[in-house]
């Protein structure tokens, strides 16, 4: 078995930490590097309950996409909620890592991996990084459909094809406006709208669009918005990135049994629609 230095060379090699945004906090967060690693866990959130699946299964290493610490701390005191996850991860011998803005990025990355579950060709990234020659690395991707769907079907397809959440999908703009391009990006994208716009697609599927940006795009252009909960559409990567690491366990014969968690993270836990349009002030009765 390999020890847990040998496989965050490997996942770092993967999605190198020093590419990774200024601000974020990516890396190993606990784990004895010489330990012996036979079963690792990926999910999205380093959150309680997703540790204690990997207790329960029996991993040795835990890898998320979302950081446990973002902004630093002063205590891992155990009565606070991630104190109490790191006291569980290192009292079961657990190791913690972490790939975020640098899985984002990678090739093939988070929005990668997004695109793969919707069934859209991806054509190149969104926000392309500069230092990749071969121009495939960088946030977002632009993708292509294979035939031309309405609105309202390209929504249907990511209802069905994203894992289930309470909030389901949302759509912004004509429902029978032809979606032939799309751009998409893997959790909150609405900071991406400039270099959506410049890219010329019909559509836009993200997460996590705020009220002002997503109206003021609409006033914008044409664009066709479509809103996925954060958690589902990061959560593809999970699986692309186990496969990843099979590969690498199969070429140095290290025998890991890697696993996904189908636990839903995702902070939302039911939603009721509208049912009736209720009378304004000063609106006609």
């Amino acid at each position: 078995m390999p020890r847990l230095s040998e496989v965050i060379a490997a996942l770092d090699a993967l999605w190198p930490p020093s590419r990774a945004e200024q601000w974020d906090a990516v890396g190993t967060v606990c784990g004895d590097p010489d330990a012996e690693v036979s079963r690792v866990l990926f999910a999205v959130d380093p959150v309680q309950e997703i540790v204690d699946e990997a207790v329960k299964l029996g991993a040795d290493l835990l890898v998320t996409h979302h950081p446990l610490y973002l902004r630093g701390t002063t205590t891992v005191e155990a009565g606070t909620f991630k104190g109490r996850v790191v006291h569980t991860l290192i009292k079961n011998d657990i190791a913690l890592h972490v790939a975020h803005t640098n899985a984002d990025s990678a090739d093939p990355g988070v929005s990668d991996a997004l695109a793969g579950a919707l069934d859209l060709r991806v054509t190149g990234p969104l926000v392309p990084d500069p230092t990749d020659p071969e121009g495939r690395r960088g946030l977002g991707r632009i993708c292509a459909l294979d035939h031309p769907e309405t609105l309202r079907e390209f929504a249907a397809r990511a209802a069905a094809r994203l894992p289930y959440t309470a909030q389901g999908i949302r759509a912004a703009g004509d429902p029978d406006a032809l979606i032939r391009t799309v751009a998409v990006s893997g959790g909150s994208g609405d900071s991406l709208f400039d270099q959506v716009r410049a890219a010329g697609v019909d559509a836009f599927l993200t997460a996590d669009l705020r009220h002002h940006p997503a109206s003021e795009a609409r006033e914008r252009s044409p664009l066709a918005l479509v809103d996925a909960a954060h958690w589902a559409t990061e959560w593809p990567w999970c699986e692309q990135a186990a496969a990843q690491l099979d590969a690498i366990s199969e070429r140095h014969g290290w025998g890991l049994r890697t696993h996904v968690s189908r636990t839903v993270t995702d902070p939302w836990t039911a939603h009721a629609p509208s049912v009736s349009a209720p009378s304004l002030p000063g609106a006609p009765n």
